[in-house]
């Protein structure tokens, strides 16, 4: 199958009828009022060139109401603090978020059957889940290490504390601390991803596709709520999955062990394709992660998915 780019995807993704957005309105008080109403997506009843999508999302824009107060260096600080609250908070509130969404549990899943194997791996992976951060472990270091060195090759880590993991797109010069909400797994997805795909992982570090927002998301940050929207999507904390894309994952887990790892690298091209075409600035970083989880579901649910590689926007990773 050849590759095919981010735009060729998305239309894809609209030819699939992906449900219209709910309304969202956020209020930040004094310092930023932002209201809107649009849909995730607009109707396709025939194939068209994504740009096309691209001018109905700028169209859209002008649905928007923005109303910022003057620009200064204590209000960017705030913005910035706002947003990272609403994307590594605790555990309870991002888990509050996709359980609101969640995954419809149908009662005539509860008895599926698991052979060995797919029983054998879904516990082995389950078992990662349990694994906190820890940065005083040796080998946990040493993997924050790695990620750096893939990241930055030829630019030296001045120490695990440094104003250098900014630059990755972390909070602040600790990343150790944005690990809270998902563990050690979220790094281990972020290291696989920058040593199975690097040219796809470089590309979205340095975001280097399309026109971009002057307030991109921050990468590292993301790929974190990527790992948990993925393990809330697939109801991986539960014995066994209660949801069709969960029941189906484990079936393509029993066929590759790093199906999981394969599946977030996806997602996170599909993130930002979907950023892309939605125009999107990192206020809208939850509306963008729940179009993406739509979709992905959806590609989760198809008959024909037997292996990982099957999934449509398997070749997001190849463009």
């Amino acid at each position: 199958m050849s590759p095919i780019s981010s735009k060729t995807y998305l239309c894809l993704c609209l030819l699939l009828s992906v449900k219209k957005g709910e309304s969202l309105i956020l209020d930040f008080g004094p310092l930023m009022r932002l209201r809107r109403r649009r849909q995730c997506f607009p109707s396709c009843s025939s194939l068209h060139r994504v740009d096309e999508d691209e001018i109905y999302w700028r169209q859209k824009k002008g649905d928007e109401e923005l109303e910022w107060s003057h620009s200064s260096t204590h209000v960017i600080s705030q913005l910035t603090q706002c947003f990272a609250n609403a994307m590594v908070g605790p555990r309870s509130w991002v888990g509050g978020l996709f359980n609101r969404s969640g995954n419809k549990r149908n009662e005539k899943f509860l008895d599926y059957p698991l052979n060995p194997l797919q029983e054998q791996r879904l516990q082995r992976f389950q078992e990662r889940l349990q694994v906190p951060f820890d940065e005083t472990r040796p080998d946990h270091q040493e993997a924050l290490k790695a990620l750096w060195h893939a990241a930055f090759p030829n630019i030296a880590l001045k120490g695990l504390i440094s104003e250098q993991w900014k630059e990755m797109g972390w909070q602040g010069p600790n990343p150790s601390t944005d690990f809270r909400g998902c563990g050690y797994i979220s790094l281990e997805n972020l290291l696989f991803f920058s040593r199975t795909y690097p040219a796809s992982f470089h590309r979205l570090l340095f975001k280097q596709d399309g026109r971009r927002s002057a307030w991109e998301y921050p990468f590292a940050v993301a790929g974190i709520n990527v790992s948990f929207m993925l393990i809330q999507m697939l109801d991986l904390c539960s014995v066994k999955p209660r949801c069709l894309p969960g029941i189906n994952f484990v079936k393509l887990l029993g066929e590759d062990e790093e199906a999981f790892d394969v599946l977030y690298c996806i997602a996170f091209e599909m993130m930002d394709a979907q950023w892309l075409a939605m125009h999107a600035s990192y206020m809208e970083f939850n509306e963008v992660l729940q179009v993406t989880r739509t979709q992905l579901e959806r590609e989760l649910s198809l008959e024909d998915v037997n292996r990982i590689q099957d999934l449509p926007a398997y070749n997001l990773l190849y463009q």
